[in-house]
């Protein structure tokens, strides 16, 4: 029987990186691009339907408000890349305000599978889009759109919900510098960045009552298990989302609750997890006004316009590259 390539290789990257994250000295750790399998995809859009997660409804109102006004400050044809498209909801109201006047070119990039093929079905109905999708990272995803740039095309790129808000400083400005090395002055990035708020708004968010959030953040233990012939019992992990005053960020963990030894065959490992020890799954920086200019001048790239909504405290901002 044949193997896909691209599917051996992501496994051999998740293993890799498992096994880094849990043997690293001191804090253990999981990357947080993991959490996106068909069930945590799934669980993520019922996140962004809680009450209390007002984060992806501050993202929408500001595209559905704003979307002519950003598309006008990126003139002449445009193809349209977005990093970690998700299901293409908030996508829409974007690439509505272009497809009105030509055909407009989608580029999804997403390493989940189950994400885009959410998003096709999404935008299926726009007849006026093109969507090509690429399962692959971020960065090597928009080096294919750059590559299928044609002469005097603009790339729009979009990272919105705060993804970047993942990066701990400076890898942050380091990953914007890196993309800003595949575009061409001109070229434009809609960035979404969530603005700081009281902190136990922000642990609401993070850690709501209806236990949404715990099951997503537990899922990545039952995905490690699945993929990787791992032996976690998930009962013995509990949720925990704390603020870090020092990074501004909230952090997501998974709390071992008595001592044991997880066996992760796929990654040839043992790993012993002492009770109250965290895992550490994931990092959401908050961000002020002034904050994301610095990033974006540091990074190569001019802040252009922000849009900000009140309320749930949450910019846009139109990055235009140097």
């Amino acid at each position: 029987m044949l193997t896909n390539p691209i599917i051996a290789d992501a496994v051999v990257e998740f293993a890799a990186d498992v096994s880094r994250g849990l043997t690293k000295r001191g804090q253990k750790e999981l990357p947080s691009k993991y959490f996106y399998d068909t069930v945590g995809s799934r669980l993520f859009e019922v996140i962004c339907d809680l009450p209390e997660y007002g984060l992806t409804r501050a993202d929408e109102r500001l595209l559905r408000a704003y979307a002519r006004k950003i598309v006008e400050l990126v003139p002449g044809p445009v193809v349209v890349a977005e990093l970690g498209s998700g299901s293409g909801k908030k996508t829409r109201w974007i690439l509505e305000a272009l497809s009105r006047h030509r055909q407009t070119f989608y580029y999804p990039i997403e390493i989940s599978a189950a994400a885009l093929a959410m998003c096709r079905r999404e935008l299926s109905d726009m007849d006026a889009v093109s969507i090509v999708g690429f399962e692959r990272e971020y960065l090597d995803g928009l080096l294919e759109v750059a590559a299928r740039r044609q002469h005097g095309q603009r790339i729009l790129v979009l990272f919105l919900g705060s993804t970047i808000g993942n990066f701990d400083p400076p890898a942050d400005v380091t990953f914007l510098r890196e993309l800003r090395l595949i575009l061409q002055t001109g070229d434009a990035l809609l960035l979404g960045t969530d603005l700081e708020k009281s902190i136990p708004r922000l642990i609401q968010a993070y850690d709501d009552p209806l236990g949404v959030t715990a099951a997503f953040n537990l899922n990545l233990l039952t995905r490690i298990n699945r993929e990787l012939d791992a032996d976690f019992i998930v009962q013995e992990f509990q949720h925990e989302a704390r603020f870090n005053f020092a990074t501004r960020s909230i952090e997501m963990h998974l709390r071992a609750t008595r001592d044991q030894v997880v066996t992760i065959r796929g990654a040839g490992i043992s790993v012993p997890i002492l009770e109250n020890e965290t895992i550490w799954t994931e990092t959401c920086r908050k961000f002020t006004v002034n904050s994301v200019t610095r990033m974006a001048r540091e990074a190569g790239f001019r802040c252009e316009a922000q849009w900000i909504d009140d309320e749930w405290p949450f910019a846009e901002n139109l990055l235009i590259a140097d």
